[in-house]
């Protein structure tokens, strides 16, 4: 891939503390569970993360399912598999049943207590790490398992900032981690992804090239969804004539009826977050595979 060409980086102090977290307490862990967002499976991946979780085993899960196109997100939950990752895909919004997640959990913990038992050992509930990029929907998964508010959930990165053990129930414990990047994000779509995905603080981004990817984006995989929520059939070359026109549409205009650009940005970051615009991937399986 190429090589990142923007200066799209977030990696605050807490980040780097998880990781050394992780691996301190790692050896109290039996099952991991990484949280991707199924609208960009591939950018959502935690870099890095088989030296933190050396070979524990993962279950891979793919949140946010009522957001993305399935179609195009059923290829990376088949890519996965191959691979030889457990897979499991969430509605956490309209259909939160969770039993496929309790079943997989115990089949792994079984294996592992099987081991246990050879060795004299007595067999025990699993320890679960849950880990993921920030805004992946990590907090909601947890909410889910407990069955009430036990995290705060917000549509901005950085919510979760220390490690926190939670019991999910008489049958699992769960160590909740803040959200986790990298420090280099060295893919391009990587990058844009998870700007635009809210994974990375807003105020730190290059705006205008952020909303500029994820319009060309809109345009050149779902350019219905770009005419029936902007009205737009087609990308201006210049960023600014296509806020413009949105602009316009939207009436966020200011004195003298020029276009307040800050507000059309806001409106369609807040369209993203807010899920408005769904039933879109962006990780295209085969222009990253």
């Amino acid at each position: 891939m190429n090589e990142n060409k923007t200066n799209i980086n977030w990696y605050p102090g807490h980040m780097a503390k998880t990781k050394r977290l992780i691996r301190e307490n790692i050896d109290k862990i039996d099952i991991v569970y990484e949280v991707v967002d199924a609208r960009i499976p591939y950018s959502t991946r935690v870099r890095e993360l088989d030296e933190a979780i050396l070979n524990k085993p993962r279950i891979v899960i793919f949140t946010k399912m009522d957001l993305c196109d399935k179609l195009e997100t059923a290829k990376w939950v088949r890519h996965y598999e191959k691979q030889g990752d457990c897979v499991i895909t969430l509605d956490l919004e309209h259909n939160p049943n969770l039993k496929s997640l309790f079943v997989k959990t115990k089949e792994l913990m079984e294996i592992k207590n099987h081991k246990l038992v050879a060795k004299g050992m007595k067999e025990r509930k699993p320890r679960v790490l849950i880990i993921g990029v920030p805004n992946a929907g990590k907090s909601t998964l947890i909410n889910r398992l407990v069955g009430k508010k036990a995290v705060n959930v917000g549509n901005k990165p950085g919510v979760t900032k220390d490690l926190n053990w939670i019991r999910i129930n008489e049958e699992i414990e769960l160590l909740d981690t803040p959200g986790i990047l990298w420090p280099k994000l060295s893919q391009d779509v990587v990058a844009f992804n998870l700007a635009c995905f809210t994974a990375i603080r807003e105020e730190i981004l290059p705006i205008y090239e952020v909303i500029e990817y994820f319009l060309i984006n809109l345009y050149k995989y779902y350019p219905e969804k770009l005419q029936s929520r902007y009205g737009l059939t087609e990308i201006d070359e210049d960023i600014i004539n296509t806020l413009d026109l949105i602009g316009k549409r939207r009436g966020c205009l200011i004195k003298g009826g020029e276009v307040d650009y800050d507000k059309v940005i806001q409106i369609i970051m807040s369209d993203i977050k807010d899920g408005l615009i769904n039933n879109i991937t962006f990780d295209r399986f085969e222009e990253l595979v």
